[in-house]
């Protein structure tokens, strides 16, 4: 079965976008280090699961090609298929992307069953929560930056269980940041 991972930026002190939304606290550039290791997470992956407010602004951005991104990256984003999960869309506006609605477990479930390689999301807020709360993870990346926001949106939001997890790494870049891998402890 295939492998749901979460790679999200994240505060030291657990914010994964600071008051407003704001995304100006993270760390930029990335070094060699940090991009060989995303590109080993990512290698695997075949799907992209996004929320639709964060579909809005993450296809747009990569379709446009980011300044600072290399080419190689921007085709892997734009080429890898899209799953946007969302009620509210019942079609996709975007090129290579498709709309997956209802149940979010019978949804996650049916991306999983399917042949191919592994899921990644990069969060949507309501998205990480949802998926947290229902245990639908194999397995959390967070890129801790060295930054504390004081308040903002919690990666770890309003998910109503209590869960163990189990560390299985943690990587320190040149940039700052530290990538700390997780798994759920399941019985």
């Amino acid at each position: 079965m295939r492998k749901f991972k979460l790679q999200v930026q994240v505060s030291i002190d657990g914010y994964m976008a600071g008051p407003d939304n704001a995304m100006d606290w993270m760390t930029f550039p990335w070094t060699d280090d940090i991009n060989a290791y995303i590109e080993g997470l990512t290698k695997s992956v075949d799907t992209i699961v996004l929320g639709r407010r964060l579909a809005e602004g993450f296809i747009p951005a990569w379709a446009a090609g980011p300044e600072g991104e290399d080419q190689e990256s921007i085709d892997w984003m734009n080429n890898t298929p899209k799953v946007v999960v969302s009620d509210s869309l019942t079609e996709s506006p975007w090129e290579n992307a498709t709309i997956a609605g209802g149940d979010l477990i019978e949804t996650v479930n049916d991306l999983k069953s399917r042949p191919g390689g592994d899921l990644i999301t990069y969060g949507g807020g309501t998205l990480v929560s949802s998926l947290i709360a229902k245990e639908l993870l194999d397995e959390i990346h967070l890129f801790v930056n060295p930054t504390a926001l004081g308040a903002g949106l919690p990666v770890f939001a309003n998910t109503g269980a209590y869960q163990q997890f189990n560390l299985v790494g943690a990587h320190p870049f040149d940039c700052g940041i530290t990538a700390m891998h997780f798994e759920p402890k399941r019985s």
